[in-house]
């Protein structure tokens, strides 16, 4: 019971911890638009309007408001959920959001899962002998997927599938021949429920081609956080007491490797993936810009772009909300799972 209080009482903690940030990266996002060179009547009416029509939209925009006024303004609507209008089009924020961000929570969960299989196979595969060619292979592995520069590894993997061999579309998110499956937003699921409705799997397989490239670039160089991490990990549990007992008892060492071992090493990969999820969000950026996915990091460019105060505001908070969500939700599983983690 006690320990079910403190798990409950750090819980709420945290929660309670999240509001503060969610301020506090609201307010810096405020402040650095506003300092950062650019103007979004420039980006709007151009360099050469009349200064009347760029006073107007000015006012009719609220940014000839003092900048306290602005901010007050901003987090008063925040507090409510209004998240604003776009400064280009005048559509609500969380409606862009809503459209754009199934795209990306697609994209991302399939590459997280793509990085979680093979970087722990990856990781896994070693283990039998220890500094030996495989173990050697799958570190150089680890650290090279790291190490590459996500728009380069990406523009790589599209001229060799898409260009040279042509098997794979360039970009986008579904065949321009085709109408997108109306539903969730998610098109795996819209197609893959249309076609168990009517027998025809060409939305499904349109959307799958779509996603393979850049679900599979973006996993693929996430990999090797979890292969490097599950190998130093499960080296380190092989060496503990509780393993050399196992041994000591006359287990065989798949056994004890896979009953033991690997549980307990896989403890810190579940913390690794939460770190992931934030990960995702910076290389997702480059990738759909790369592939033209029309996600909610490739919105946020064209918004950055076009100085669009707060959809770039409203994308931000919206992003650092799931985070902070994802991070706690790993955080107390990893504390349920592990009886030795004390609040």
């Amino acid at each position: 019971m006690s320990r079910r209080r403190s798990l409950l009482r750090y819980l709420a903690a945290r929660l309670a911890l999240a509001p503060l940030m969610l301020w506090l990266i609201a307010s810096l996002v405020f402040l650095l638009l506003r300092l950062a060179p650019g103007d979004p009547i420039d980006a709007l009416l151009g360099t050469r309007a009349p200064e009347s029509a760029r006073a107007a939209l000015r006012a009719q925009l609220g940014l000839d408001q003092p900048l306290l006024h602005q901010y007050g303004s901003f987090l008063g609507k925040l507090l409510h959920g209004d998240l604003g209008a776009s400064l280009t089009n005048q559509e609500p924020v969380t409606e862009v959001i809503r459209q754009s961000l199934p795209a990306s929570l697609e994209l991302g969960v399939v590459a997280l899962l793509l990085a979680a299989v093979v970087g722990l196979a990856v990781g896994f595969s070693g283990i039998a002998r220890p500094e030996g060619k495989l173990d050697l292979a799958g570190r150089l592995y680890g650290i090279g997927t790291y190490a590459l520069p996500p728009f380069w590894a990406a523009m790589v993997v599209q001229l060799v599938f898409a260009v040279w061999l042509g098997w794979l579309p360039v970009g986008g998110r579904f065949p321009p021949t085709l109408l997108p499956p109306e539903g969730s937003g998610f098109y795996l699921f819209d197609s893959l429920r249309s076609g168990l409705a009517t027998g025809e799997w060409q939305l499904l397989l349109g959307s799958m081609r779509h996603l393979v490239l850049p679900a599979a670039t973006l996993g693929l160089l996430l990999s090797g956080i979890f292969a490097n991490s599950l190998r130093l990990n499960l080296r380190r549990t092989l060496g503990s007491d509780y393993v050399e007992a196992a041994r000591s008892r006359g287990l065989g060492e798949a056994r004890v490797v896979l009953r033991h071992a690997l549980p307990n090493a896989l403890l810190p990969v579940l913390t690794i993936t939460g770190i992931t999820v934030a990960s995702l969000i910076g290389g997702a950026l480059l990738i759909e810009i790369t592939y033209s996915w029309p996600g909610i990091a490739f919105r946020l460019q064209e918004a950055i772009g076009q100085r669009d105060y707060p959809l770039v505001q409203g994308i931000v908070v919206v992003v650092a909300g799931l985070v902070v969500l994802v991070t706690v939700l790993v955080d107390l599983l990893v504390a349920v799972l592990d009886p030795r983690i004390k609040f």
